[in-house]
């Protein structure tokens, strides 16, 4: 009868490439870490922890502008890598990644330390943050094109759709206030789009809970 895997050594796709000695630091070395909804998987003081790696849960990756709003980058699921948590170990990345348990959330962490040594000897570890990394700065550059190069109503059509997906309904429970954050809007911009889609018919709003009602009119949105 065959043992099965700890969760981190399925996803780590490097795990069977490397030595003994390395399998048996990151054994010893990697830490399960629980957090809340709306918990911070880091702050100011350890910004640089290691990877995550996302067991159960989900993980948000946003930035602050300036005048203190919130852009989502890109969302974290079951068996997702947290990298940017490690961002000290990326040549010229100087701005500052937040990231937030949107749900309870389960993972396990590779300390900074390890990770690095096991990227610098190994091959196969190099190969996965390369092609971490390009996957990352995908997402991101598809959220930027979106906030340049997109209208509101297409932005706003997009997320409530996207948003469906990861819940499963038509009904989604989410603030105003933080699709604003989500998209890098003002909440009462958000509330007026909102409001607008509701007098089309495409959605029904009530107080923390928008209903998508067609999601035709919603699809079309996105599609000019």
């Amino acid at each position: 009868m065959s043992i099965k895997k700890p969760y981190y050594q399925e996803v780590l796709n490097f795990w069977d490439d490397l030595s003994d000695d390395q399998k048996e630091l990151l054994k010893r070395s990697i830490v399960k870490r629980h957090f809340k909804k709306g918990e911070g998987l880091q702050s100011g003081s350890d910004n640089c922890l290691g990877l995550f790696v996302l067991e159960k849960g989900q993980v948000r990756a946003f930035i602050v502008s300036e005048n203190g709003r919130e852009v989502t980058l890109y969302r974290l699921f079951e068996r997702d890598i947290c990298i940017f948590t490690a961002s000290c170990l990326l040549k010229n990345i100087s701005f500052d990644i937040f990231f937030e348990a949107e749900k309870e959330t389960t993972a396990y962490l590779i300390p900074t330390y390890v990770y690095d040594k096991l990227k610098k000897e190994s091959i196969a570890v190099q190969a996965f943050t390369n092609e971490l990394m390009a996957s990352r700065f995908s997402e991101v550059m598809w959220v930027m094109e979106q906030v340049l190069f997109m209208t509101l109503d297409k932005r706003l059509a997009i997320f409530l759709l996207e948003q469906s997906n990861i819940e499963g309904s038509d009904t989604i429970k989410i603030t105003h206030e933080k699709i604003a954050n989500h998209l890098g809007s003002a909440r009462e911009v958000v509330t007026r789009m909102l409001k607008y889609f509701q007098n089309e018919g495409i959605v029904s709003l009530n107080r923390g809970v928008i209903r998508l009602t067609d999601r035709e009119k919603l699809i079309q949105l996105t599609m000019y």
